[in-house]
């Protein structure tokens, strides 16, 4: 993938460099990660029930750590009714059979120690399933009874408690209150559920519950886990009166409801329970860490969850939910380095995970972009051709941007959504609630194809079998079109979305771009091409075409390219990214731009 461009000269589009973030003198591991996501039910089936598993993930770790990546964090794998894919957990402390064991989970731990790699484990504090001893309990005691003070049990409003509490809405549809009936079969009180009715929120302003979510933190560091993604980080406390609020729950905008004054979301005692989780973490060796899904805007927000006592790095929503253009991507880059170097903590890139649409389906998509909910079949298809050049440019990007980057399994086949997937195959509790008007997550969850000429394509093998024979099928059905995209028809194949991470993430690794800084490069006069965006890491520089036509480029050496042929003749194509290696500036050689982050934060 090396060689020359032929342009002699910086052109205008890229003439001068505006730094904006300078590179950290700090090398922990976590400020530079890349991150693998693993959804345990989509990885691997190795006992061939059709359900992904444990050992299926040990038996494939080493094509995780073939890529190059730092770590791997695990999507639940706990006792579960699985009424929402795990995340109603009825056992924070034992692995659910249909995943396997705890020694599975040893297993799979020893063997990430060997290559290398990290286990982070998906903990949901904000809600269990209503399964749990503990909800059991609470609904077995009857009003006024100790366990439900460990839960939002309230009585209902009307003449005779008939109404829900409050007004507000399950972020899967429909009222996030549900009426139990009590031991004596009279109607009861109501309980809070900020997602499924099966995921009673837990009372986080209780004692009894931050002592047991410390026990259940201490199991796993225990048994070497490498940290904790926390689920919902945003949402364990709620306002005390729990008011009424008209706006909605998924972040979209209400006029004079905005997302920042949501009663139940992003207030001021949350930081003190992640101040608390820290804490237990540092009694720890080997820089365990926390990952924040605390869906907080806008983005200076959420940089108050990494400030240097809390936790490590938040996944930023705003990156996860852009639109395909230079602007977008541009813009958003700039404001969250600046927000998270305000606090002295790595911004963390994400472009596709199991809750949202994938990159290479929401660029084919067009500007606009699709992310929660899923892509519904219809007659706006996604361009899938247009979508996985794209999603390529847009990756290759990201990779040059310095801070860490989590990446969802299947996004280096470059693998679309599913969507296709007949009504009685879904099962995301937001189709089933909603009654098909929101589709759900169900596409991007589809499991992995491994090899083209395999019955499921690899995925499920039943024991002692080589072929596939004897196993059932997946739990969610495969599109007969991704044979092209199996980790076997991709790997060695040079112009493979496989093999351009494998080459992103070696050059990422070698050239420190984790750590290093960031300077736009902008023209000296005249207007600046709108479709472009490009920066300087070191010696290296990204340019990213979101336009129609190609666009010249700098001198220098050709380290990679998008897609094959994306340089010609000292010009980029459109949809298109390259990383150039040119001489080190005078600036970035003196290390200038905004302060450093080695005496702050982290």
């Amino acid at each position: 993938m090396g060689g020359m461009t032929t342009a002699a000269s910086l052109p205008p589009a890229l003439a001068a460099e505006r730094p904006v973030h300078a590179a950290s003198a700090r090398d922990e591991w976590w400020r530079r990660a890349v991150i693998y996501q693993v959804y345990p039910r989509s990885f691997r089936d190795a006992d061939g029930d059709g359900m992904g598993d444990l050992r299926g993930i040990t038996a494939e770790l080493r094509h995780v750590a073939d890529l190059g990546v730092d770590a791997v964090w695990l999507s639940p794998f706990f006792r579960s009714p699985q009424r929402d894919a795990g995340y109603d957990v009825s056992d924070y402390c034992d692995v659910d059979p249909l995943f396997g064991t705890l020694d599975d989970f040893d297993d799979l731990v020893a063997e990430a120690d060997r290559l290398g790699l990290r286990i982070i484990v998906d903990l949901v504090p904000n809600h269990c399933s209503d399964q749990h001893p503990l909800f059991q309990a609470a609904l077995a005691g009857g009003p006024g009874a100790l366990p439900r003070a460990l839960f939002h049990f309230r009585n209902g409003r009307g003449e005779h408690g008939e109404l829900p509490p409050n007004n507000w809405q399950s972020h899967f549809g429909g009222s996030a209150w549900t009426r139990v009936t009590e031991p004596d079969g009279s109607p009861g009180q109501w309980y809070l559920h900020l997602f499924d009715s099966s995921q009673p929120d837990f009372n986080w302003d209780h004692p009894d519950v931050r002592a047991e979510f410390e026990r259940i933190l201490r199991f796993w560091l225990d048994r070497g886990a490498g940290g904790f993604r926390v689920d919902v980080a945003h949402a364990l406390i709620k306002e005390p009166d729990l008011p009424d609020w008209h706006g909605r729950p998924d972040g979209r905008p209400v006029e004079g409801y905005p997302f920042s004054d949501a009663p139940m979301f992003g207030r001021a005692g949350v930081h003190e329970v992640f101040r608390e989780w820290r804490r237990v973490l540092e009694e720890y060796d080997g820089e365990r860490i926390l990952c924040g899904e605390a869906n907080a805007h806008p983005v200076e927000t959420m940089a108050h969850w990494v400030r240097r006592d809390e936790m490590h790095q938040t996944f930023n929503f705003d990156y996860l939910g852009m639109g395909w253009g230079a602007a977008s991507f541009k813009g958003t880059v700039e404001r969250s380095l600046r927000a998270f170097d305000a606090v002295g903590a790595p911004t963390t890139w994400v472009l596709s995970n199991h809750d949202t649409s994938r990159h290479t389906t929401r660029f084919g998509l067009g500007a606009a972009g699709h992310v929660g909910d899923g892509v519904a079949p219809g007659a706006h298809r996604p361009d899938e051709e247009l979508g996985l050049r794209r999603a390529r440019a847009a990756t290759l990007f990201t990779l040059g941007l310095p801070g860490g980057m989590y990446l969802y399994q299947g996004e280096e086949l470059g693998l679309p959504d599913h969507l296709d997937l007949p009504a009685e195959a879904r099962q995301d509790p937001t189709f089933l609630r909603t009654g098909g008007e929101r589709i759900g997550r169900d596409g991007c969850r589809v499991p992995l194809p491994w090899r083209a000429d395999a019955a499921s394509f690899g995925f499920s093998t039943a024991p002692g079998s080589s072929d596939g024979g004897g196993r059932a099928e997946p739990w969610l059905p495969q599109p007969e079109a991704w044979a092209g995209y199996a980790r076997d028809a991709q790997s060695g194949r040079r112009d493979s979305t496989l093999e351009l991470y494998r080459a992103a993430l070696r050059e990422r690794a070698g050239r420190g771009l984790g750590l290093g800084g960031l300077a736009w490069l902008e023209p000296t006069d005249g207007p600046a091409d709108a479709d472009v965006a490009a920066y300087r890491n070191g010696s290296t520089v990204v340019v990213l075409n979101t336009g129609t036509g190609p666009v010249p480029l700098p001198a220098g050496r050709l380290l990679l390219e998008s897609v094959p042929g994306a340089v010609a003749e000292g010009a980029l194509a459109p949809d298109a990214t390259v990383w150039l290696e040119v001489p080190a500036s005078a600036e970035a050689a003196a290390g200038t731009g905004p302060a450093d982050r080695a005496g702050a934060g982290g």
